[in-house]
């Protein structure tokens, strides 16, 4: 194992690109650390919401950072992403833009709550006296360079990574992105102390947030076609249902995202687990748990069809 040299502020992108110079290059295996303004880029401060929520760029939000390119990594590869440490900052902002959000419609005033997390080590912050939100941090955006050219916004999800905002990647999981031009050029960011499912309003607990992760390529896993999802073992997608595997589809259309997640389970579950496709199917019927991860980065919904590692046991 090797320890890289920190991506930094400095190391900032506002698109998806493969034309971007890695700003590292590292062995397959290595450990790199990242240090990250927050996915407004620090606009918004415990500082400067005394008025109300400031006025804010929407052309900087979203940034990634990197990019860091792995020897090795080829078209058709996997990069493993493996989530080693996460340290939010002391503070974290959850805000409502006007004309943003599942329910912009209804929700056409501003408005910005600053949340305290110096209670990290109580392992929760308060939305106000007697309302208690876990803390659990991940990084709403990881990405590897798309394979076609041109520039992709930061804000949505694509097959390639993205602003797949999963608040199941927490310390402990895993997240699987299908190579798609040399030296994969994988970028992070979007740092979350918290969120639900879908992120309904547009925003979490955004935070300024520091990483640790391993980043390795992997050969022959033709099935990964989209992130995939292996949480940790102790991971908030289901206490009792153990760890999961949980890949991700990702479409404009709701239904067909959902579709894409259970076709590519179907897809590792024959590969890996030497399933029929009658069986897999099945079995995401039985046990598997569609959820909606992103419901709000347009124009890209995020479904995950998850399926508990625990229902496989030696005869």
């Amino acid at each position: 194992m090797s320890v890289a040299a920190q991506v930094g502020h400095q190391n900032i992108h506002f698109k998806w690109t493969n034309k971007l110079q890695p700003v590292l290059t590292v062995e397959s295996g290595a450990e790199v650390t990242f240090d990250m303004p927050d996915a407004g880029n620090n606009q918004i401060t415990p500082d400067n919401v005394a008025d109300g929520l400031p006025e804010v760029d929407f052309n900087t939000v979203d940034p990634g950072f990197g990019p860091v390119a792995v020897r090795g990594a080829e078209p058709g590869d996997v990069l493993r992403i493996d989530v080693l440490e996460l340290t939010p900052a002391a503070y974290g902002w959850t805000a409502l833009f006007p004309g943003f959000g599942l329910l912009a419609e209804e929700f056409t005033s501003p408005a910005v709550k600053i949340w305290d997390l110096s209670t990290i080590d109580k392992g929760y912050t308060e939305l106000k006296p007697g309302v208690r939100i876990p803390i659990r941090p991940f990084l709403g955006i990881m990405v590897v360079a798309p394979g076609a050219d041109g520039e992709f916004a930061t804000i949505p999800p694509y097959e390639f990574g993205g602003n797949i905002d999963c608040k199941h990647l927490t310390v402990g999981s895993s997240l699987f992105l299908p190579v798609q031009v040399a030296g994969a050029l994988f970028s992070c960011g979007d740092g979350h102390a918290a969120q639900g499912d879908g992120e309904v309003c547009g925003t979490a607990i955004e935070t300024p947030m520091k990483a640790r992760l391993r980043l390795t390529v992997e050969k022959n896993k033709p099935w990964v076609k989209s992130p995939h999802v292996l949480t940790a073992p102790d991971g908030p997608l289901h206490w009792d249902r153990g760890q999961e595997y949980a890949p991700m589809g990702v479409d404009a259309d709701l239904r067909e995202a959902a579709r894409k997640a259970v076709q590519s389970t179907i897809e590792w579950l024959t590969v890996e687990k030497k399933m029929t496709r009658e069986e897999a199917y099945m079995l995401c019927s039985v046990t598997g748990d569609l959820k909606i991860v992103q419901a709000v980065d347009m124009p890209h919904y995020g479904v995950v069809c998850s399926v508990p590692l625990n229902v496989f046991v030696d005869e």
